[in-house]
């Protein structure tokens, strides 16, 4: 069947960037790490700008990738998608079927936009990253689009019914994440009925936007913030801007 609607939609994956190898990028597991091309929002933190943009070519053709991974089988254990954001493209179902059948466990990085498309994906899924940027109602703040927040909860609500194995994770930035905005997230992700909760102090590297750097400061969110919202979780933890990061 997804042979066959490949054929008819005539489309392939849309790669902007690869990465052989990691060890941080799937938890446990050496991987290789598939960026695809495009995401729809504009978030001012954002590190890989470069991939926003929906282009109309494949910068780096699926077929390289598929003769890569042959290569590297029995050396790498996973494959992980990652963006932008790789819901956003219609064959991302039909490249993970492609990738599994070849032997790998399966990895997914999303920020939670496209609740129907993950839905799809989610039960050929090995682990699953999934960014929440602040609370649901703030959203549009963050990414730039009205109603942005809807989404996302629904594509959190799916990923905890899953049964997949997840890491739940908020870039942290004081303009967008105060203390009590910040303490106020956590509580609704518990509520939710999130486990595994992370947070990522903002990193200057790679991101485009000059106000963003010029208002962040080293150590936020501080360790009184971060003790109100430890208990709140079974798994908490913290990476800092000069640790290696997922």
């Amino acid at each position: 069947m997804h042979k066959v609607l490949l054929k008819e939609k005539g489309r392939l994956l849309r790669v902007g960037g690869y990465t052989p190898f990691s060890a941080t990028e799937f938890p446990g597991l050496l991987s290789a790490v598939v960026f695809v091309q495009g995401c729809p929002w504009n978030c001012g933190y954002c590190q890989n700008t470069h991939l926003q943009e929906r282009t109309r070519d494949s910068p780096i053709a699926w077929k390289e990738i598929i003769t890569t991974l042959e290569r590297r089988a029995g050396l790498l254990d996973a494959v992980v998608f990652c963006g932008g954001e790789p819901t956003m493209d219609p064959a991302l179902y039909d490249a993970i079927a492609q990738v599994r059948a070849m032997g790998f466990k399966i990895g997914l990085e999303t920020a939670c936009i496209y609740p129907a498309r993950l839905k799809s994906v989610l039960p050929l899924l090995d682990w699953v990253g999934f960014d929440v940027k602040t609370t649901f109602k703030r959203y549009a703040d963050v990414t730039g689009v009205t109603g942005s927040g809807e989404p996302v909860r629904d594509c959190v609500a799916a990923i905890l019914a899953s049964g997949v194995a997840y890491e739940c994770r908020t870039t942290v930035h004081p303009a967008h994440l105060p203390p009590g905005l910040l303490v106020e997230l956590a509580q609704t992700l518990a509520f939710m009925g999130v486990r595994n909760y992370v947070i990522q102090e903002f990193r200057p590297t790679g991101c485009g936007d000059e106000a963003f750097v010029a208002s962040a400061f080293p150590g936020y969110p501080q360790d009184d913030i971060l003790a109100e919202i430890a208990p709140l979780f079974a798994s908490f933890s913290v990476r800092r801007a000069g640790q290696a990061m997922r």
